[in-house]
């Protein structure tokens, strides 16, 4: 049994991000599940879903990101998953990982304000009031960012490849004829997210993350939850670093490798992934990690 707890713990320690995500989604989804059971609370995770109406948006402002780990059908939460797990891992395996989180948690805020401007300026395109639940935006923008970044680069579907570029383009087809159905306003979050995910992809193309902002301020926010192993009253004096063009020595290190994955990124946008030498995936993959 103590075997088998520890196996446990150390599946859990090597989840990566996305597969952490991916867990946060399943455990609010069942507890969920099990207030409607046995409350009989049909919207038992409303203080979490985004209203449309913006008033009722306004006294509930974390909704705008926490609609994105709501989920009530099985299927719905299932196929999300799926997504964020494969899209996820083809993110690290090229971006680094936090680039990746800024997309999909930016996508999510994006499909929620969309969702909110349709319903509050057209009102009369949408039916009633509504509430938006889902992680699709984040997956969106996730797949259109990789989609337009690298265009041309060749993905397994069954037995044959295709081009990242027709993926996007039929994603954003199925989401605008999508505006015309019942969901109309869970679609234009699709869209919110499809936006949010090519504009990324287009100013990082220019050399721009727009993500460095939203990095830093949750950056922010996590160190205020970490214990600092300072003593206050300890001094420590350090040798100063030796400097390398006015940078330090791992700062030097880290800038070179993000140049040398620019280029292999670069690369992939214009011949695709297959056309990468083995030591340049490894180092894909090793940087990835």
């Amino acid at each position: 049994m103590a075997s088998l707890n520890r196996d446990i713990q150390d599946k859990l320690q090597n989840l990566n991000i996305f597969e952490k995500i991916i867990g946060i989604n399943f455990l609010i989804f069942f507890v969920g599940l099990f207030i409607r059971v046995i409350f009989n609370i049909n919207a038992s995770l409303s203080w979490i879903e985004l209203p449309s109406d913006f008033m009722d948006a306004i006294l509930q402002p974390w909704a705008v990101l926490t609609y994105g780990f709501t989920h009530y059908d099985f299927l719905h939460i299932l196929f999300n998953m799926i997504w964020i797990y494969f899209i996820g891992k083809m993110s690290m395996n090229l971006f680094p990982i936090k680039m990746g989180l800024n997309v999909y948690f930016l996508g999510i805020i994006s499909g929620g304000l969309l969702f909110l401007l349709g319903y509050n300026v057209f009102p009369g395109f949408f039916e009633g009031k509504s509430r938006l639940v889902g992680a699709s935006a984040g997956v969106r923008a996730l797949l259109i960012f990789l989609c337009a970044y690298m265009p041309k680069m060749d993905v397994r579907f069954f037995t044959f490849n295709i081009k990242l570029w027709y993926i996007g383009i039929a994603i954003v087809i199925i989401d605008v004829l999508g505006l015309f159905g019942s969901n109309s306003g869970g679609y234009l979050a699709h869209l919110g997210g499809s936006l949010l995910g090519y504009f990324y992809a287009v100013q990082l193309k220019k050399g721009t993350d727009i993500g460095k902002g939203f990095e830093n301020l949750m950056d922010g926010v996590s160190s205020m939850f970490k214990k600092s192993g300072k003593s206050p009253l300890k001094t420590v004096h350090r040798k100063k670093a030796e400097k390398f063009a006015g940078y330090t020595k791992s700062e030097f290190n880290e800038l070179n490798k993000q140049k040398k994955i620019d280029v292999i990124l670069d690369k992939i946008g214009k011949s695709g992934y297959d056309s990468l030498t083995k030591e340049e995936k490894e180092f894909l993959f090793k940087a990835g990690k």
